[in-house]
């Protein structure tokens, strides 16, 4: 998705519904879900989106507020609710009654044009249904435009959408799963930890408790990236690096200062081989934080560990920089340059996020960076400095 169109979307919806906040539904649909529709690729003004579309309910038909069409043919459903309501789960019933209707509808959207709700048909009618597999705000939407992706009708048209959704909802089932089963998981993995390690100094179901959460955390954050691992019509199972917006960043923000100590090879880190390398992702928009803080921020920590080296994505495709670990510590003891919203990545700080800092002058950028091959991480993975070493692309590190 093009980030300033959404940007400007976003902007231009809050000013409305912040001058209207009991907006009507007529209202809503005309001056905040139409350029929705448009922002996401289709022609309004033409037979691509028809209005009151008609659903035969049984013996009795209704009308569905808006209708995408692929030819003669619905492929996406939006039911339109007013921006001074909420959002029910009677009206995600509505519209998942509705797409049950034309099996050609794998897609829904129900909107107040404040919050969305997004639904797929993830598997067969008769076996997943109609499942949402994603829910944002305005907010979410401007820092995460990629969101969006999995609705464009470039990605319906192509396939794309059915990766993404495909992602989405093994994700979402699995942190489900661990969220609802933690206690149990965690003692059947500290069973197999006993008969496979039988003594052991460490407190196994300590250990295996806190790889449980550290795996929900990491599928929140993969859940983040998405919308951009789907490389253009290929199904993919995840590993795959995308094809990173072409568009540039306008208002991209240039570091006041600069703690990259300098260029490195990598087998100039003299330390132990199993020494822990933490790798993270990130745009090349979110290098300033990284160069003016000698920082890393803001994550959830599952673990120790000694180095952080990160892979930057869009034109790079490599991991450049590494650096040594200070400490972790809360966004509020950080000290950074600037307040996270004026980073252009919007970064955030939620519950348990938290500031990896670097030592002093340890911060490098690698003169022999590893290059993607077909992995990369879609959020931070754990190496060994050994493996680090080595890597001849980011295949041996992941």
């Amino acid at each position: 998705m093009n980030g300033e169109a959404v940007e400007n979307y976003v902007g231009q919806s809050q000013t409305l519904l912040d001058a209207s906040p009991q907006m009507d539904e007529e209202n809503t649909k005309v001056k905040i879900i139409q350029p929705f529709v448009d922002l996401l690729g289709w022609n309004f003004y033409s037979t691509e989106v028809q209005l009151e579309y008609t659903v035969q309910m049984g013996t009795q038909s209704s009308k569905v507020d808006y209708a995408l069409m692929l030819g003669d043919t619905p492929v996406m459903f939006i039911e339109a609710k007013p921006a001074r309501s909420d959002l029910s789960d009677g009206n995600v019933r509505q519209l998942q009654s509705y797409m049950r209707q034309e099996l050609s509808v794998d897609w829904g959207a129900l909107t107040n044009g404040k919050e969305f709700e997004i639904l797929s048909v993830t598997g067969d009618h008769t076996q997943d249904g109609e499942t949402s597999i994603a829910t944002f705000d305005l907010d979410e939407m401007a820092d995460n435009p990629d969101i969006l992706e999995i609705l464009t009708k470039d990605a319906i048209q192509s396939g794309r959408a059915d990766d993404i959704a495909r992602q989405l909802t093994q994700t979402n089932r699995a942190i489900s799963r661990l969220t609802d089963r933690e206690t149990p998981i965690a003692e059947r993995l500290t069973d197999v930890l006993q008969d496979e390690l039988d003594e052991t100094p460490l407190n196994l179901e300590e250990q295996s408790l806190d790889f449980v959460n550290e795996l929900r955390h990491t599928l929140h954050e993969q859940r983040e990236f998405i919308g951009e691992s789907i490389d253009d019509g290929d199904n993919i199972s995840g590993d795959n690096v995308s094809e990173d917006d072409p568009d540039t960043e306008e208002g991209e923000i240039e570091p006041v200062e600069n703690n990259v100590a300098g260029t490195m090879r990598r087998t100039d880190i003299e330390v132990g081989e199993e020494a822990q390398v933490a790798v993270f992702p990130t745009r090349e928009s979110g290098l300033p934080f990284l160069f003016e803080n000698n920082a890393w921020g803001f994550i959830r920590i599952g673990r120790d560990f000694d180095y952080v080296a990160m892979y930057v994505t869009q034109d790079a495709r490599e991991v450049q920089y590494f650096a040594t670990v200070r400490d972790v510590v809360a966004p509020k003891d950080a000290e950074l340059v600037r307040e996270p919203t004026e980073y252009l990545d919007r970064n955030e700080i939620a519950d348990n996020k938290m500031v990896v800092r670097f030592k002093a002058d340890s911060l490098y950028r690698l003169e022999d960076p590893i290059p993607y091959e077909t992995k990369y991480p879609q959020s931070h993975r754990y190496t060994t400095l050994g493996e680090f070493r080595t890597a001849e692309t980011t295949n041996d590190i992941l």
